[in-house]
């Protein structure tokens, strides 16, 4: 690849095998090279591919605002929660977890401090993107030798969320919303606690997370004869759960206008039966 613009030291732009206008970040890649120069590839470590010139715009906005040692920490960030948990990212994660770093670091420098309204939540309803926020401030404190305070990892927990659903921060607001009001229908109907170190607790909020999305797009689930004579089963042995389950029916088709269906209504008593296997049925 050949040098078709200059940005800085750090950034250039160049064309792919596929004649595709790119964007490469990499300390020092285009310091002391001139237009039509050989890139020394393997200083790259990221590179962008505009899809429109809003994007490009941003991309380009974002290299000649923020350090590139910020792009860096992005990136590991980013590369770790695609590597230990098998995440699908957007790209547009690179700008806004950039974005954030650099604001979060610079509220360091002005001594400020925002606490996360939700740190509760990310650290129970996504413990895996908290647990990549954690790793987000490991690696800040090994580039720039700065602890952050461990609502930043909430707040990195949350941009990776938002990019996981493919959604703005309001989704991921809303979502979060839904999840609490799921859990406190239960948790109020059995007068309970959770073990929210438990698998059962972390696949129900996983259903959770996926029945919103189901809810926000207005798609409603069939089924067939099998699984209705599955409910009949499961709602007369655990019939407190399916009690439940109706609860939250009524309240998404009165909050959300969303008509469930009696596939939902079976995994949520599945789900609820779980969590709550140790409280015995009423006689």
């Amino acid at each position: 690849m050949i040098i078709k613009k200059k940005l800085n030291n750090n950034a250039i732009i160049t064309k792919n095998s596929q004649d595709q206008e790119i964007i490469v970040v990499g300390k020092g890649i285009g310091y002391g090279k001139d237009i039509n120069s050989l890139i020394d590839e393997s200083k790259i470590y990221k590179t962008f591919v505009p899809e429109n010139k809003g994007e490009k715009k941003r991309i380009l906005d974002m290299i000649s605002q923020i350090p590139v040692q910020y792009i860096e920490i992005s990136e590991k960030i980013i590369s770790y929660a695609r590597r230990k948990y098998e995440l699908i990212l957007n790209e547009s994660v690179y700008i806004a977890l950039t974005d954030h770093i650099s604001s979060s670091l610079d509220r360091y420098h002005e001594g400020i401090f925002l606490r996360n309204k939700f740190q509760w939540e990310i650290k129970h309803f996504y413990p895996n993107e908290f647990d990549i926020g954690l790793k987000g401030l490991e690696i800040i404190k090994e580039e720039c030798g700065i602890e952050l305070k461990e609502d930043e990892a909430g707040f990195i927990g949350m941009h990776i969320v938002s990019s996981e659903v493919g959604q703005s921060m309001d989704d991921f607001y809303v979502m979060t919303r839904f999840i609490q009001q799921m859990t406190n229908i239960v948790k109020y109907h059995f007068s309970i606690e959770f073990d929210e170190e438990s698998l059962d607790y972390y696949r129900f909020i996983t259903h959770l997370k996926f029945f919103w999305h189901r809810i926000s797009r207005n798609r409603e689930n069939t089924m067939g004869s099998l699984e209705n004579e599955i409910l009949e089963v499961i709602k007369n042995k655990r019939v407190n759960a399916y009690l439940c389950s109706l609860k939250i029916k009524q309240f998404i088709e009165e909050k959300y206008k969303y008509k469930l269906g009696n596939e939902e209504i079976l995994y949520l008593t599945i789900h609820i039966s779980r969590i709550t296997k140790n409280i015995p049925e009423e006689e």
